[in-house]
């Protein structure tokens, strides 16, 4: 199956889970608002059998990347926690599961560790009040700098792998834990201008 083909069918099936599951106030959770910004589920939560033609403009292209990113990212709640893992057969470490994403979502590269995706070249550092869904979010969790990485989803949420004995799950970056500890943010280059780079570039 093709990737963007395996990305719908897991978003699709997360969407029916979550949307059978949520209780009454779920209508802001990041996951179901992406879904139906992408047309993919209606609000009362049924399923779209198949996705609205693709906005051809520069700011809809950047859209479906960052939102395909983030999909792409939600296909792997659950896989376990594995130091050093960089697949979902195996397990993801932090950064394994960021490299991960982006390379099979936009096709983009990252440095192997948190502290250099951080360093990467062409991101740029933005601001905790400038996030968008897709960009990079590092936080202080082995008492250094850019220590743990993940994927900020929206609604001050972002999705990663946590720890040993963890898996890949969504968290609230405001609770007291993240929030003292978050360093900063980067953004892609590629997502924020509209430019993908070329298969094997």
């Amino acid at each position: 199956m093709a990737p963007r083909s395996w990305m719908l069918a897991g978003a699709l099936a997360l969407a029916a889970a979550w949307c059978q599951a949520a209780p009454a106030g779920a209508a802001h959770d990041p996951v179901i608002q992406l879904l139906q910004d992408r047309g993919l589920i209606q609000p009362n939560g049924t399923i779209v059998a198949s996705p609205p033609p693709a906005d051809p403009s520069l700011l809809g292209q950047v859209r479906e990347k960052t939102t395909d990113l983030v999909m792409g990212a939600m296909n792997f709640i659950g896989v376990r926690y594995r130091r050093g893992g960089t697949s979902a057969e195996n397990g993801f470490d932090c950064s394994g599961f960021t490299r991960y994403v982006f390379e099979n979502s936009i096709g983009l590269v990252l440095p192997r560790r948190a502290h250099e995706q951080a360093r990467a070249p062409g991101f740029f550092s933005i601001s905790k009040d400038e996030l968008k869904p897709g960009d990079l979010v590092f936080f202080n969790t082995l008492r250094r700098t850019f220590s743990h990485v993940g994927i900020y989803v929206g609604d001050g949420k972002f999705i990663h792998s946590p720890r040993a004995g963890g898996e890949v799950r969504v968290e609230d970056m405001r609770v007291d834990y993240w929030a003292k500890r978050f360093n900063g943010a980067r953004r892609a280059p590629q997502v924020s201008s509209g430019e993908l780079p070329r298969p094997g570039s």
